[in-house]
């Protein structure tokens, strides 16, 4: 038999590692190359394959109403090692899907490791891949190395947008005051491996808030100054840059005080709550959920004891903050993400203008399944646009307004959400089971348990087809 030529993936985070598995598993060989530790980068701290940088949350998994759940169930169905690895590291977290990101990312490193059709070539690809390589594809995330992000911009004609993900402080568990703070999800919420009260709660009255505002709005922050103007990604605002658009936005995003009651002094409602979220198996380290930051060291320390329940916070990581990277990819991709201009040139994960974990993996393992098609003759099939990978491809190769107001080009990074799903073809019920009309919020809910209901069923029927054709 004719020996099968390696596709070679570049970039070993979350988005390589799942394009490295899913290549494998359909019989190809696979040669990942990851640049750490030769080089480092300014957020990662190990040499470990999908280290996760950022939040240690694959945020919600119910698949039923919310859209990254629902993309978490697709990603399942087509065995996925992200998932696998998330799923057997998971930690309590509410409503959502959290893990052990050190344990998480080792079983991920051991199942590539292990794998009989994976080389794992420890080296920085410098520079566009050699042309020998025949099929690649490029995974390397927000933290494109220089050479190769330059490499890129110019085969392109292109200029990357840049913007910045800022990290969120971890706090040691032993000096939160649970006196003043108290363990509750909202709402009370038990997600997978939770138990309903699962986030560390510290509240603060209407005077401590305006003084945090405050000091958030005084401190000293790091300034990129040859970087003026460029944007935050809403999804990942810093605090600081929250408060600048408002004093109440805070309180309206992730210190929104809805869903909680203070067990100290349940007849009192807090007028904001900050929530700490478990960071590692051991329950011995929590992140402080949404305050990713750019302040300064000093400042951080300082401004976030003002929390109550923190007043003697000890951090085992303050905030910081990192460039991202990402292709005009509608202009410069085609519908399975080669690069126009030289289709042996794949591209996976945030560079794509994906945005989150969950995401970045989805896109990767897809890009794998359309390379790993490729190689074995066969024609690379797409999932429908009904579902959530379908719809966050059908974003990322030209989903999206391309001008507004004739400005500057308006594709920005995008995480799942049921905004872009086509609409249904038949209207979603509007009584519930007991006749009842519904309005409002549950109108909505039962809206979205329509749409995921018809993604996962055409997902499984792609999926069949997929296998039927590869079998063939």
């Amino acid at each position: 038999m004719t020996q099968i030529a390696p596709i070679h993936v570049v970039g070993g985070g979350l988005a390589g590692s799942e394009a490295a598995w899913q290549i494998a598993e359909a019989g190809v060989p696979v040669v990942l190359h990851e640049m750490r530790p030769l080089r480092g980068t300014e957020a990662h701290k190990t040499e470990g394959l999908a280290e996760l940088v950022c939040s240690n949350s694959f945020r919600s998994d119910d698949a039923e109403t919310n859209a990254v759940g629902l993309l978490h169930a697709e990603m399942r169905r087509t065995g996925s090692i992200i998932m696998r690895m998330g799923d057997a590291h998971q930690v309590p977290a509410g409503g959502a899907l959290a893990v052990d990101r050190d344990g998480f990312s080792q079983a991920v490193t051991a199942a590539l490791e292990s794998h009989p059709l994976i080389t794992i070539m420890r080296e920085e690809v410098a520079g566009l891949p050699p042309a020998d390589w025949d099929s690649v594809i490029v995974a390397t995330g927000p933290l494109t190395s220089p050479a190769l992000a330059a490499a890129i911009g110019q085969l392109t004609g292109e200029k990357e947008l840049a913007f910045f993900d800022a990290i969120a402080p971890i706090v040691h568990f032993e000096s939160v005051d649970m006196d003043k703070a108290w363990f509750q999800s909202r709402y009370d919420k038990a997600g997978p491996g939770g138990t309903g009260a699962d986030y560390i709660n510290c509240p603060l009255d209407k005077a401590q808030y305006e003084a945090f505002i405050d000091a958030l709005l005084a401190a000293e922050k790091t300034e990129f100054k040859e970087w003026e103007g460029t944007p935050y990604f809403d999804g990942c605002l810093p605090i600081e840059v929250m408060a600048e658009r408002g004093r109440e936005t805070l309180r309206w995003g992730p210190m929104k005080p809805v869903g909680l009651t203070n067990r100290h002094n349940p007849t009192v409602k807090a007028y904001a709550v900050v929530q700490l979220r478990q960071d590692n198996k051991l329950g011995t380290l929590f992140n402080m959920t949404g305050f990713q930051t750019k302040l300064k060291y000093g400042a951080q320390a300082a401004i976030f004891r003002m929390i109550p329940g923190l007043e003697k916070a000890e951090f085992a990581r303050l905030g910081g903050i990192h460039r991202n990277t990402y292709l005009n990819s509608p202009k410069v991709l085609d519908q399975t993400l080669r690069l126009k201009v030289e289709p042996r040139l794949r591209f996976a994960g945030q560079i794509t203008g994906c945005e989150g974990y969950v995401e970045s993996a989805a896109i990767g393992g897809m890009v794998g399944r359309f390379a790993a098609a490729e190689r074995l003759g066969r024609e690379p099939s797409l999932p429908p646009v009904t579902t959530a990978h379908g719809a966050l491809i059908n974003h990322i190769t030209g989903g999206h307004v391309s001008t507004i107001d004739e400005g500057p080009r308006s594709f920005q990074p995008m995480n799942v959400n049921f905004g872009l799903f086509p609409p249904l073809s038949e209207p979603a019920p509007n009584k519930g089971p007991d006749g009842e009309r519904l309005r409002g919020n549950a109108k909505t809910q039962a809206r979205k348990r329509v749409l995921s209901a018809r993604a996962l069923a055409d997902f499984d029927a792609w999926l069949g087809g997929a296998a039927r054709g590869a079998a063939a």
